[in-house]
C-alpha cells in the first residue's frame, strides 16, 4: 500500500487529503490531522478544487460554479458518482449541476476514486471510474463537543466563503451539523478582462446523526439542503435562477458479527433535485426561454463485509428508482408560447448485485502479493411516462417501444506485488453501460460546445469496453526519491456519441444542425502518468507529474475533450508550523482535438501559484491561516476542458482563516 498526503488545511473535517492507493484505487481521506501541514485553501476550498487535485481527474468548467468531474478523460455518462453510496442524478439537460455540487467541504470526510471498471459496490456504468463522496460523521466516543468557524476571501471575483459547524458525541449518540455560504461576483481573466455572467451564491446546510441502540447496533441519518441562486454560466446561452438539492438517508449498521459476515449495513435514501434555467438577464435574446428540470431518486442498498482466511470480501445488493423530467417554454414576441418536453418524464429502475474479494497471497522472498476480483450484474428498465414526449420521439423513430429492459455488468481483476522499495500492479476488466436518458430520449437539446441540437436514440445498444492497466512505483536513496509510472487503455465497442443527421433541421436559433446519438463500431482512450518525488532534505520536497492521453474513434477521428500533454510541479517547504509551496502547471497546445465534433485547438500555457500557511494555538483556540496567489503572472489562458474556451481566472490573491474550539 502506497500512502502519501496532499494537505488542504488543518481545522475543518475536509482539510487533510490523504491518498491511499493500490495503484488503481485512490481514497482521499479528509480528517482533522494536526500533524499534517497545510499549503492550500484549507477548509474553504470547494469540492471542485478538492477533486481537481486528484490524479486522473480533470474538470469541465462552464463557469465559476459546479464543475463537471472527468475521470480518465471520460465525462459523466461513463463515470458513476455517489454520495455515501447514494445514487443521485443531475436535473439539468446541460449537465450544469453535477452530483458533486450538492456537498460542501465542511461535510466531507473523504473522496473515494476507483479508476476504471473496478468500481465501488454501488457504482453502475462506471467504465471510466467511480467517485464516492463520503460524508463526515463525528462518530461515538469522540470529543464531547467541538466547534469550527472558517472564512475566506479571494480578490478576483470578490469571492467570500463563510462556514460554521458543531459536533457533539457520547457513547450512545453523536451529531454534527453546519452551514456554509459562498458568494462570487464576475471574475476577471488575465490582462484584467472581465468575464460577465460568472457570478453565483450558494448556501449548504447539513446534519448527520447517529444512535447506538445497543452495543454494535447503530442507526444513522443524514439530511442535506443545498440551494444556489443567480448562477451565471458564461460558456452557455442561459443562466440558472435556482439549483436546489434535498438529500436524505437512514441506515442501520451492525458491527462485530460472527460467521461469514462481520459487518452488515443497510441504507434507504431519497433525494430531490430542482434546476431552473432562464435567460432573463441576458441582453439581445431573440426568444426568451425557461428550461426547468427535476430529478427524483429513491433507493436502497445492503452491504455485507467479512473475512475468512486470506479473503476479505464484500457482497452488495442495491436498487434505485429515478425519474427525470425537463421541459422548455419559448416566448416569441407577438406569438403564443411554444412548449416542448426535453426529458419526457423518464423513469429508470435499476437493481444489481456486486461482489468483491481481496485475496492476500503467500509471501515469497520478501514480496507480498494481493489479488483483487470484482464483479457486478444489474438489470435496468426504463419507461417514458409522458404521452406527448413519446409521440414526439415516435416521429423520428416510428414503432419505438415505450419501455426497454437491459442487462449491464462488469468484471475486473487486479494483481499487486510489493516489497519495501517497489510496487507493481497489473489489471484488466470488461464492462458495459446503458445509454443515459439524454442519449436515449433527449429531445432537441442544444449543445453550445459544437452548436448542434441533439436528439436521443431509443434504439441504441449498450456501450461496452475492455480495460487494461498497469503501474509501477519504486523508491531509492533511502526513499528520498520515488518514481512511478501508470497507464490504462480502454477499447470500446458500440461507443455512443452524437453524429449529424442532414435530413433534420435545427430548432435552436443559430444551431449548425441536428445530431442523433449513434453507436460507433469502436473507440480507444489511452492514459499515461509519470511521477517523481524527491525529498533531499527533511523540510524540502520536489513533486513532479507528467500526463499524456489519447483518444480516437473507428473512423480515425480524434475524440473530443481529451487532455493534452500536461506537467505539474511544485516545491514544498515545511518548517515547524509554517508551510510554503511554489507550483506550476504547464500544458502543450491541444493539437489532437476532436475537430469532427466541434472542438477547436487550445494554445499551451504555463500558470504559476504560490501559497504559505501556518497554524498555532491561542489559548484553547486552534487557529489556521492560509495566504496564496493563483496565476501569479496574470496569464490569459483557457484549458482544453473550459467550455467554449471561456478564460480561466487571472491573478487571484486569497486568504483563509479557520478556528477550532
Amino acid at each position: 500500500m502506497i500512502t502519501w498526503a496532499l494537505c488542504l488545511g488543518l481545522l475543518c473535517p475536509s482539510d487533510t487529503i490523504l491518498r491511499e492507493t493500490t495503484i488503481n484505487e485512490v481514497v482521499v481521506s479528509a480528517t482533522i490531522d494536526k500533524g499534517k501541514k497545510a499549503t492550500a485553501k484549507g477548509c474553504v476550498a470547494s469540492i471542485d478544487e478538492h477533486l481537481a487535485q486528484l490524479s486522473g481527474v480533470e474538470m469541465v468548467r462552464r463557469g465559476s460554479y459546479a464543475w463537471e468531474p472527468v475521470v480518465n478523460n471520460m465525462q459523466t455518462e461513463r463515470v458513476s458518482t455517489t454520495i455515501d453510496g447514494m445514487k443521485i442524478f443531475y436535473a439539468c439537460t446541460d449537465k450544469m449541476d453535477p452530483v458533486t455540487s450538492y456537498v460542501e467541504s465542511g461535510n466531507l470526510q473523504r473522496i473515494s476514486l476507483n479508476s476504471g471498471l473496478d468500481g465501488n459496490p454501488q457504482a453502475t456504468g462506471n467504465i471510466g471510474g467511480s467517485l464516492d463522496l463520503k460524508l463526515r460523521r463525528v462518530g461515538f466516543d469522540a470529543k464531547p463537543s467541538e466547534y469550527n468557524v472558517s472564512a475566506g476571501y479571494e480578490s478576483n471575483g470578490n469571492v467570500q466563503v463563510y462556514g460554521a459547524d458543531a459536533a457533539f458525541s457520547s457513547h450512545r449518540f453523536y451529531t454534527n451539523f453546519g452551514v456554509f455560504y459562498r458568494h462570487a461576483d464576475n471574475y476577471k481573466a488575465g490582462d484584467n478582462q472581465s468575464v460577465p455572467f460568472s457570478q453565483f451564491q450558494k448556501t449548504n446546510a447539513f446534519t448527520n446523526l447517529g444512535w447506538q441502540l445497543a452495543d454494535d447496533h447503530i442507526l444513522e441519518g443524514t439530511f442535506i439542503y443545498d440551494i444556489a441562486n443567480d448562477i451565471g454560466y458564461p460558456a452557455l446561452n442561459m443562466d440558472v435562477k435556482k439549483a436546489e438539492g434535498i438529500i436524505t438517508s437512514l441506515s442501520y449498521r451492525r458491527e462485530q458479527l460472527e460467521g461469514w459476515f462481520r459487518r452488515v449495513e443497510a441504507k434507504a435514501y431519497y433525494n430531490h433535485i430542482t434546476h431552473d434555467m432562464d435567460d432573463t438577464q441576458r441582453p439581445d435574446v431573440n426568444i426568451h426561454m425557461d428550461m426547468p428540470g427535476r430529478s427524483h431518486t429513491a433507493g436502497l442498498y445492503s452491504l455485507l463485509q467479512g473475512s475468512r482466511g486470506a479473503h476479505y470480501y464484500q457482497l452488495n445488493y442495491d436498487a434505485y428508482y429515478n425519474n427525470l423530467f425537463a421541459d422548455m417554454t419559448m416566448y416569441p414576441g407577438g406569438a403564443a408560447p411554444m412548449y416542448m418536453l426535453t426529458w419526457p418524464d423518464v423513469g429508470t429502475f435499476n437493481t444489481g448485485i456486486a461482489l468483491t474479494d481481496d485475496i492476500s497471497l503467500p509471501s515469497f522472498r520478501g514480496t507480498e502479493g494481493k489479488l483483487r476480483l470484482s464483479a457486478k450484474g444489474a438489470w435496468q428498465r426504463q419507461h417514458i411516462g409522458s404521452d406527448e414526449g413519446y409521440q414526439a420521439l415516435s416521429i423520428y423513430f416510428p414503432g419505438m417501444d415505450r419501455s426497454n429492459n437491459r442487462f449491464i455488468g462488469r468484471l475486473a481483476a487486479t494483481y499487486q506485488l510489493s516489497t519495501v522499495n517497489y510496487q507493481l500492479s497489473l489489471g484488466t476488466g470488461l464492462g458495459m453501460r446503458a445509454p443515459t436518458v439524454t442519449e436515449s430520449y433527449g429531445y432537441f437539446l442544444n449543445n453550445t460546445f459544437d452548436r448542434y441540437d441533439y436528439i436521443g436514440n431509443p434504439h441504441l445498444k449498450n456501450e461496452s469496453a475492455i480495460e487494461v492497466n498497469a503501474a509501477a512505483k519504486f523508491s531509492i536513496f533511502d526513499s528520498q526519491l520515488s518514481i512511478g509510472i501508470e497507464g490504462n487503455a480502454f477499447f470500446f465497442q458500440n461507443y455512443i456519441i452524437g453524429r449529424p443527421d442532414t435530413r433534420l433541421s435545427a430548432m435552436t436559433i443559430g444551431a449548425e444542425g441536428v445530431k442523433i446519438y449513434q453507436n460507433l463500431p469502436s473507440a480507444q482512450i489511452v492514459n499515461a502518468t509519470l511521477t517523481a518525488d524527491y525529498t533531499p532534505l527533511r523540510w524540502l520536497t520536489w513533486k513532479n507529474r507528467l500526463t499524456y492521453s489519447y483518444g480516437r474513434e473507428s473512423s480515425g477521428a480524434h475524440l473530443p475533450l481529451i487532455a493534452p500533454l500536461t506537467y505539474q510541479g511544485s516545491l514544498q517547504f515545511l518548517w515547524h508550523n509554517l508551510t510554503a509551496q511554489c507550483g506550476v502547471r504547464l500544458a502543450t497546445r491541444n493539437s489532437h482535438c476532436g475537430t469532427l465534433y466541434g472542438e477547436v485547438p487550445t494554445p499551451g500555457y504555463a500558470v504559476w501559484n504560490l501559497n504559505i500557511g501556518s497554524h498555532f494555538r491561542l489559548g484553547r483556540l486552534y487557529t489556521e491561516v492560509n495566504l496564496g496567489v493563483e496565476n501569479l503572472f496574470d496569464c490569459h489562458y483557457s484549458t482544453y476542458s473550459d467550455w467554449n474556451h471561456i478564460p480561466q481566472k487571472g491573478r487571484n490573491i486569497y486568504i483563509n482563516t479557520a478556528f477550532q474550539l
